[in-house]
C-alpha cells in the first residue's frame, strides 16, 4: 500500500514536472521574441556597455516580482472564495493572448535596434529604470493574469506557493535570456544585420506560442 502510495505520488510529481517544463519553454520563446524590454536591453548594452544592459535587466526583473506577489496573493484568494470567478480568468486571458497574436500579426517583422545615440548613465539609474519600465507597465500585469494561471501544477500546493513558483521560474529564464542578450549584444546585432528575416520568424513563432497558450487555456 505504501509502494502503491509512493508510486502514484511520483506519477502526479512528473506531470507537475511537465507543466513547469512546458510553462518554461514558453517563456523562453516569449523573452527571446523581440519586445520593448529585450530592445532596450539590446541597445543600451550595444550603446553603453554591457553592465549598463545587466543593470538593466536587474530592474526589469525585479519589477516581474512585484507582479508575481500581486498575482500569488490577488488570484489566491479569488481561487479560494470563487472558483468560477477563476475559471473565468483562464477565459480572459486565453481571449487576452488571442489578441496579443492578432497585435503581432499586424505588427512590422523587422527588428529595429538603431537610432538611440549614447547617454551615459549609472547602473543605478538603469536598474530604476528598468524597474519602473516594468512595475508601472499595466500591459505586464495583465500578461501575467492571463499567462499564470494556466499553469498551475499541483492539487495539494497552496496557489500562493505555485504562483512565487512560477514567477521565480519566470524571473530565471528570462534572466538568462536578457542576460545573454545584454552579454552578446555586439554579436546580437551583427547577425541581426546580416540575417533579415529573423525578425520574420521570431514573429510567427510568438504568435505561435500565444495561440497554442490560448489554446490550452480554453481546453485545459
Amino acid at each position: 500500500m505504501v509502494i502503491r502510495t509512493f508510486q502514484v505520488k511520483l506519477i502526479s510529481s512528473r506531470l507537475n514536472y511537465d507543466i513547469l517544463l512546458a510553462f518554461s519553454m514558453a517563456t523562453f520563446v516569449l523573452a527571446l521574441s523581440p519586445g520593448p524590454d529585450n530592445i532596450f536591453v539590446l541597445i543600451q548594452s550595444m550603446t553603453n556597455g554591457k553592465r549598463n544592459g545587466l543593470a538593466v535587466v536587474a530592474g526589469l526583473m525585479t519589477g516581474c516580482l512585484v507582479h508575481t506577489t500581486l498575482l500569488a496573493f490577488g488570484v489566491s484568494a479569488i481561487i479560494k472564495n470563487n472558483p468560477a470567478i477563476f475559471t473565468f480568468i483562464k477565459m480572459f486571458g486565453a481571449a487576452y493572448l488571442i489578441y496579443l497574436a492578432v497585435m503581432v500579426y499586424k505588427g512590422g517583422d523587422v527588428i529595429a535596434i538603431g537610432g538611440e545615440t549614447k547617454n551615459k548613465k549609472s547602473l543605478r539609474s538603469l536598474y530604476k529604470q528598468g524597474f519602473i519600465m516594468n512595475v508601472l507597465n499595466p500591459k505586464v500585469t495583465i500578461f501575467f493574469l492571463a499567462f499564470f494561471p494556466g499553469f498551475l501544477f499541483s492539487d495539494s500546493l497552496s496557489t500562493v506557493i505555485q504562483f512565487y513558483t512560477l514567477g521565480f521560474l519566470f524571473i530565471l529564464v528570462s534572466s538568462v535570456v536578457f542576460g545573454s542578450i545584454a552579454l552578446l549584444s555586439g554579436q546580437i546585432s551583427i547577425f541581426l544585420t546580416a540575417n533579415k528575416k529573423t525578425g520574420f520568424v521570431l514573429k510567427w513563432v510568438q504568435i505561435m506560442v500565444f495561440i497554442g497558450i490560448a489554446v490550452y487555456l480554453f481546453f485545459g
